[in-house]
């Protein structure tokens, strides 16, 4: 008896595991060739996420973290009207905005 149970908690593991797996997949996926930038503000608000992003884009008052899931590099600005030089953030990377980030270009 013990010894099918264990298999039973094997092949559920198993089972588990493989879906699993396969949604990692599907959700990477999803976001190969993505053009977008994600900010992270807080854990109490949704992210922030900028979809093709062109030109200069104010970030939300409490930005945290940016996250630039474009094939080109944005800068971050210390101004909401991208006026200041930007502090370039690669493709791939991500960036803490801080208090004195206003907004970012593409």
């Amino acid at each position: 008896m013990r010894r099918s149970a264990l298999l039973v908690a094997l092949s559920a593991g198993l089972l588990l595991g493989s879906a699993n797996s396969a949604l990692a997949r599907t959700a990477a996926d999803d976001r190969v060739g993505a053009e977008q930038v994600v900010v992270f503000s807080n854990e109490l608000t949704p992210l922030t996420v900028y979809s093709d992003p062109h030109g200069c884009q104010a970030l939300p008052a409490v930005s945290h973290v940016l996250v630039n899931e474009t094939s080109r590099t944005v800068h971050l600005h210390a101004d909401p009207f991208c006026l200041t030089p930007g502090i370039p953030v690669r493709p791939g990377y991500g960036a803490h905005t801080g208090q004195f980030s206003g907004a970012f270009s593409s």
